[in-house]
């Protein structure tokens, strides 16, 4: 186990990309990168396939060994990994060490069958909290800042992550998990909180309760939040910053791959770092599985390069992005991955017209008088789908004419169809009557799953 390594002082007040939790990692060349990858992809494959029968029996169908990689970008000659894969062999079977050696087991909430299982040995869990520190740093944490942690504990990764993280870098937790609102904008208030980690939808939540008690943004201590667990869009993030008067940063991570900590966003915001000394990323088309060249948005896959638990080889994530290899002004040389704009396995496909949650948002986030509060509900008419979205509007426009009311409407299904070429129906509703979230956000209720 290595030492931790020192944090670096703040930047200037002016300077973008916050500090930094281990410069000598953040900065690598790319030759030192490639070489670090290539050792350590080397030792993952040679662990995942005399250790753990699945891989065992993949690459020797395969016909490849470890001794058949010469570069990184060799690795898509491997076979992939998915979901069911790990479903199938639940609930430890995809462990490369003895089931001694995993100090830590935390599980996804799939809401059918078996769940994903995840293990983590004592270095996994030291490595993981090495990965929140330089996600934390990012954002000008460190050593006597206070994060308040309302990420959901227990098998839930956020939350545990996130905290051991914080710690290791050296700031004071506030451990509050999710829910517990009044409690929070209090708590927040008493406590001095600076960084903030939670759901995008949960900080909209907190912003409007804070607003609730007459609290603006100069009145909470927050100045930076990191986002996660669901897909949000830059327009909130405006809403987020508008709300809670804070830098609100990205972050990235999935239960199979450790959980937080895989990208993140630095205080420039053009792009999440991946940590790319832990993860090989590519980005492969989702329907012919071939990589792409860089830019091109396709979906995210990901090779784990030091974890001994549960090692992975080419897990396909189902999220949709590009990567970014141009250098950031931040200092950080890793490829950047831009924010997902959907999921290849989630995608809304309307009268054949492929449409992702996100697209919606970002149009309903740039209109004036729509709260960031909405839902959209798929049905199927006969057969023929058809898409609902339900939107809070601001309480000042609400007790407008019923003729006014359907205008806006009308107003906004235009907005839509220009963006998107599909037809919807706009349903306004009063303001606080959608649900809200105090963990991840339902977005979408799609009802022809149901009947």
């Amino acid at each position: 186990m290595s030492a931790a390594p020192a944090v670096r002082p703040p930047r200037d007040p002016d300077e973008a990309g916050g500090w930094y939790w281990d410069p000598r990692a953040e900065r690598m060349s790319v030759d030192e990168l490639r070489d670090v990858q290539m050792r350590r992809l080397q030792a993952t494959l040679r662990q995942a396939m005399e250790q753990v029968p699945f891989y065992g029996r993949r690459f020797r169908d395969a016909g490849v060994t470890a001794a058949d990689l010469d570069c990184p970008g060799a690795v898509a000659d491997l076979p992939f990994t998915v979901k069911t894969d790990l479903r199938d062999n639940y609930p430890f079977g995809m462990f490369a060490v003895a089931r001694e050696e995993v100090v830590r087991v935390h599980a996804s909430s799939g809401t059918t069958g078996n769940p994903t299982v995840v293990g983590y040995t004592r270095d996994d869990v030291h490595t993981w909290s090495e990965l929140i520190a330089r996600t934390l740093a990012a954002g000008g944490l460190g050593p006597g800042d206070l994060l308040q942690n309302a990420y959901g504990y227990g098998l839930f990764t956020g939350g545990l992550g996130l905290h051991y993280g914080a710690e290791l870098l050296g700031c004071t937790v506030l451990p509050i998990s999710g829910g517990q609102t009044e409690r929070q904008v209090k708590l927040m208030r008493d406590f001095t909180a600076t960084g903030l980690a939670c759901t995008p939808s949960y900080a909209l939540y907190l912003a409007e309760a804070a607003r609730d008690r007459g609290l603006g943004p100069d009145d909470l201590p927050v100045r930076v939040g990191y986002h996660g667990a669901e897909p949000w869009s830059n327009e909130m993030r405006v809403q987020i910053e508008a709300g809670l008067g804070i830098d609100a940063l990205d972050i990235y991570g999935l239960s199979e791959m450790g959980g937080p900590g895989v990208a993140y966003e630095c205080l420039c915001k053009c792009g999440m770092h991946v940590n790319e000394d832990h993860y090989l990323v590519e980005i492969v088309d989702p329907e012919t599985l071939a990589p792409l060249p860089e830019g091109t948005v396709g979906e995210l896959v990901f090779t784990t390069l030091s974890r001994r638990a549960q090692p992975l080889i080419r897990y396909r994530t189902r999220d949709l992005c590009s990567l970014i290899y141009e250098p950031c002004a931040c200092g950080r040389t890793s490829a950047r991955m831009t924010k997902p704009v959907g999921r290849s396995d989630d995608m809304l496909i309307i009268r054949g017209v492929n449409v992702f949650p996100s697209q919606i948002e970002e149009v309903l986030m740039s209109l004036p008088d729509i709260e960031p509060h909405y839902q959209i509900v798929v049905d199927r008419k006969g057969h023929l789908d058809v898409v609902e979205v339900w939107i809070e509007v601001a309480e000042e426009i609400f007790p407008e004419t019923m003729g006014g009311l359907e205008r806006f409407e009308r107003g906004v299904a235009k907005r839509i169809y220009e963006v998107l070429g599909i037809q919807v129906k706009v349903s306004l509703k009063e303001p606080r009557t959608i649900k809200r979230s105090e963990g991840k956000a339902v977005r979408v209720i799609d009802k022809r799953k149901l009947n």
